[in-house]
């Protein structure tokens, strides 16, 4: 009984022991657990402290913005009043210089024509009076071998469709299904101006070629014109039936054509902003157009599955391409008005002889679709935006890809060559443009 008792006693100091270390443990973590929630506590007041802090500046951060919008669209509105009073001074001196000379000029042809048609229609210049600079000049392809990302700029709430640069200032308009237009500095990416007006998604975009006006196309059917010098839009076009997909000037910009779901691709005069000609041929929409170079011709291509070339004169087609086997989402034409590029719903792209109205070749760029097509000056290199996110950049001699772009989200919807073949822009559905050099 001793022996057990003495047994009993070492046990119960043993679990005393235990007891008492459990104890200490117990205490402790309570103290943690007190200075833990005492720490969430204080936390959490200063995150309420700091939302309130925010919100007292959300105000001031909106107005900072509104007027740096502003203050952009008067930068660009005072340059272009600096180069328009440029322009007239520069006028104003020839005309001094010529009368010190006792050489008064007569008025221009085209000024006479300029003062007579005013509010009159325009007229489209002989085809023996076109002709076309760069029928004889050769340029050095770009080096997008070694094109890389250099700028991704987060540019709208929505997909960017369409992209498209000044003809004469390093500056990138684009257009969003956000229903907004905005105008971009390049390669600095600051925002210059910003318009809005269309009721629907806005698909399409060009620069005057003097670059004083602006035209959209949109969703909601109609074609708006931009004047920058009256920062407003100067005409809406609202001929066409249904979702308008295009849009390009004439090389005079006295004229421009869109193209529609409606079947049908018509030329508007900048003038007398009137319907001037209406193109029907196609049996499904017609989703691109653009200009033959210093021409009066105008190419389509449609989800028929065919390429056309219309005398905007006449209205009647010229020429029509068959080979691709799917919806036709994009054509494009080489500086020198020989060569066409259209790409389709399958991923391929082909090349057309206009002279000869010829398949020049066909390259494919995956079992994606590819959404829009682009020529490098010398004719050599085709930029395709395609449905997998990646740029693909086409040798149209030997046929083959010769550069992959990477680094878009989502679908490339659009791509584009500065006119000096210096970098690449590309408008994807991940909200973005992106800069490659």
């Amino acid at each position: 009984m001793r022996k057990e008792m003495e047994k009993m006693k070492a046990i119960a100091e043993k679990a005393r022991g235990t007891w008492d270390n459990f104890r200490k443990q117990r205490d402790f973590h309570r103290m943690h657990h007190k200075r833990v929630v005492q720490e969430k506590d204080k936390l959490t007041n200063d995150l309420k402290h700091l939302h309130k802090h925010y919100l007292s500046y959300e105000p001031t951060l909106k107005e900072l913005q509104a007027k740096y919008q502003v203050a952009m669209k008067e930068k660009m509105l005072m340059r272009l009043e600096r180069d328009r009073m440029k322009a007239r001074v520069e006028e104003v001196e020839a005309k001094i210089k010529s009368l010190m000379e006792g050489k008064v000029e007569a008025p221009s042809t085209s000024t006479k024509l300029k003062k007579t048609r005013k509010g009159g229609d325009s007229k489209l210049p002989p085809d023996d009076e076109a002709v076309n600079p760069y029928a004889d000049l050769d340029f050095d392809p770009p080096r997008v071998e070694s094109f890389q990302l250099k700028k991704a700029f987060r540019a709208h709430l929505n997909s960017v469709s369409a992209v498209a640069f000044h003809p004469r200032k390093p500056v990138l308009a684009t257009v969003s299904d956000d229903e907004t237009w905005k105008i971009w500095s390049v390669p600095n990416g600051d925002a210059v101006m910003s318009g809005e007006g269309h009721k629907d998604w806005v698909s399409g975009v060009d620069f005057h070629p003097s670059g004083t006006h602006l035209v959209t196309t949109s969703g909601d059917s109609t074609v708006k014109l931009w004047d920058f010098q009256r920062a407003n839009c100067s005409h809406t076009f609202t001929d066409h039936t249904q979702a308008v997909w295009d849009c390009a000037f004439h090389h005079t910009g006295d004229f421009l054509v869109s193209c529609s779901m409606d079947h049908t691709t018509r030329l508007w005069d900048t003038q007398s902003l009137r319907c001037r000609q209406t193109f029907r041929g196609h049996v499904d929409s017609v989703n691109s157009c653009c200009w033959q170079p210093f021409t009066n011709n105008v190419c389509t291509g449609s989800g028929d599955k065919t390429v056309s070339l219309w005398d905007s004169r006449s209205g009647l087609c010229i020429q029509t391409f068959y080979g691709h086997m799917n919806a036709c989402n994009y054509v494009c034409m080489n500086l020198r008005g020989d060569t066409i590029a259209s790409c389709d719903a399958d991923g391929v792209v082909k090349l057309w002889d206009v002279r000869m109205v010829a398949e020049l070749g066909s390259m494919s760029g995956g079992p994606h679709p590819i959404n829009c097509v682009d020529f490098d000056r010398s004719g050599t290199r085709v930029a395709a935006a395609c449905d997998d996110s990646v740029v693909r950049v086409f040798d149209t001699v030997e046929k083959k890809v010769v550069s992959e772009l990477r680094g878009h989200e989502s679908a490339v919807q659009t791509v584009k060559f500065d006119p000096e073949d210096k970098r690449l822009v590309s408008g994807s559905s991940d909200c973005t443009f992106r800069i490659w050099s």
